[in-house]
């Protein structure tokens, strides 16, 4: 698309500013903007458009939609007999956040008193006392607090600094010590059981306690026959999209015996490819406007059997804000979706059946394989299991995961949930966890040049089923 701009520009003799570029790029029709707007035949046209020329055109009047994609009606929705979704969090129509430090500020610290409550309730941590008043204790002491800054010391212990809302307080796991093999990450909340160093100031960690899942001696049983269907990351729009399978997995749910008891479908982000998610993107793009690669799978959707409820949520290549926690979907795209779609946030909470499922694209999978040596994108199950441990999706502030400052932290896991899916990575996997279901949803899309760049292999096309009543679970290969 950028390619295209620049020629359509260059054939007017007009130059344009590189930000005023990305920021032509990212609006639904650029090229009816250069052509309607920007470029008048016959008349003296700017030599070089800059940003703010363009910003003054585009408030000035509202650019209208290509009109071909906008052909959805009342209509021509269909009705549907599926399931019932019960949203249990979601940000979607509750963000309040303004992006103040103020409101960083509430963030954590609702962070910090939630997560507290669930580290007060392990054993291991009875009697926790404040970081200012374990700093004047002698002995052993229990602690509770928030990671500000881990460091190695130069004789090789790591240094973690806690801070909780009255003081700080130095940890030092020694490196022979069990506590050292325990990585922890910044602004995650954690439990320490230590002493006072005999100077004081300072408390040597001994062992480190997370919320962690509760042991589960066997999986609770429902009176559902239904199977719910978890399948990521379609990326609509690409040209490397595998149409030919993801046709054949429709197939499969409308047809097949064994997807007869079929009643969800499940998609956790990355519905479409978005547009300017990556360096030279557009290379590789089938459809370059948003509008319609929204369009085009909404119309794959409507494929799908009528008793069975799709629940969409997005990821970083959708068009919904990059902070998380992102609402769902907004009006501008739900409309090219039939009744039987329940767009929501990411993550989101659901109940399906008695279920509980957490959905969760994933895209703080890359700070945790960043921070937590021996983590891989080939193993994605086993940073959602740190995620469980934790009891958090992305603690890590400043990385690649942007995190809006809501006022309540979406992206605690308050209550365990008995399935727990991801993306993102293009992976697939599923394994459980303390008796969670965990699951790497896969994806519909071959390998970009940009993932051989990174030497991302994905393992695409794979489908997996859970039975609501039993958990029973399997995959299906469409590959």
């Amino acid at each position: 698309m950028r390619r295209r701009v620049l020629e359509l520009l260059s054939q007017h003799g007009v130059l344009i500013e590189p930000d005023a570029a990305d920021l032509l790029c990212q609006q639904p029709d650029p090229m009816s903007i250069i052509e309607n707007r920007l470029i008048t035949p016959g008349a003296t046209n700017p030599m070089i458009i800059t940003r703010k020329h363009l910003e003054d055109i585009i408030r000035s009047q509202p650019i209208l939609q290509n009109p071909e994609i906008n052909i959805l009606t009342k209509s021509s929705q269909r009705s549907f007999s599926g399931g019932e979704v019960r949203v249990i969090k979601d940000i979607t129509g509750h963000s309040t956040c303004v992006g103040d430090i103020a409101s960083f500020y509430r963030l954590f610290q609702n962070r910090y008193r939630v997560m507290k409550k669930m580290l007060m309730r392990r054993r291991e941590l009875a009697g926790a006392v404040s970081l200012s008043k374990a700093m004047k204790l002698d002995g052993g002491v229990r602690i509770i607090g928030m990671v500000s800054d881990v460091r190695t010391t130069k004789n090789g212990h790591r240094l973690i600094e806690l801070e909780d809302e009255e003081a700080s307080l130095p940890v030092l796991a020694l490196r022979d010590s069990p506590a050292f093999n325990d990585y922890v990450v910044s602004d995650e909340v954690i439990g320490v059981v230590g002493k006072v160093a005999k100077k004081g100031g300072m408390v040597v960690a001994d062992e480190i306690i997370r919320p962690d899942v509760p042991i589960s001696t066997a999986i609770r049983k429902t009176d559902s026959t239904s199977w719910a269907v978890f399948a990521g990351d379609i990326h609509i729009g690409s040209d490397m999209f595998l149409e030919t399978q993801w046709r054949a997995f429709i197939e499969w749910l409308n047809t097949a015996e064994d997807a007869r008891d079929v009643r969800y479908l499940i998609m956790p982000g990355d519905l479409v490819d978005g547009i300017g998610i990556y360096p030279d993107q557009e290379d590789e793009l089938l459809i370059d406007d948003i509008y319609r690669q929204y369009e085009v799978l909404g119309e794959s959707l409507k494929e799908v059997r009528d008793d069975i409820t799709i629940i969409a949520s997005p990821g970083n290549h959708d068009a919904v804000r990059l902070a998380e926690p992102q609402p769902a979907l907004p009006q501008g795209f739900s409309k090219f979706f039939d009744s039987n779609v329940k767009l929501v946030g990411n993550p989101a909470e659901i109940e399906l059946e008695g279920r509980r499922i957490l959905i969760y694209h994933g895209r703080s999978i890359d700070d945790w394989i960043a921070a937590i040596p021996g983590l891989s994108y080939t193993r994605p199950l086993d940073v959602m299991k740190e995620m469980l441990k934790r009891r958090h999706l992305a603690p890590i502030y400043g990385e690649r995961t942007a995190i809006a400052p809501e006022e309540r932290d979406y992206l605690v896991i308050e209550d365990v949930p008995d399935i727990f899916v991801t993306g993102h990575v293009h992976n697939a996997g599923m394994g459980d966890y303390r008796g969670v279901i965990m699951i790497n949803a896969s994806a519909w899309q071959a390998q970009t040049e940009f993932q051989r760049m990174h030497n991302h292999v994905p393992d695409p096309c794979k489908a997996f089923m859970v039975h609501l009543g039993t958990c029973k679970a399997r995959v299906v290969k469409f590959n």
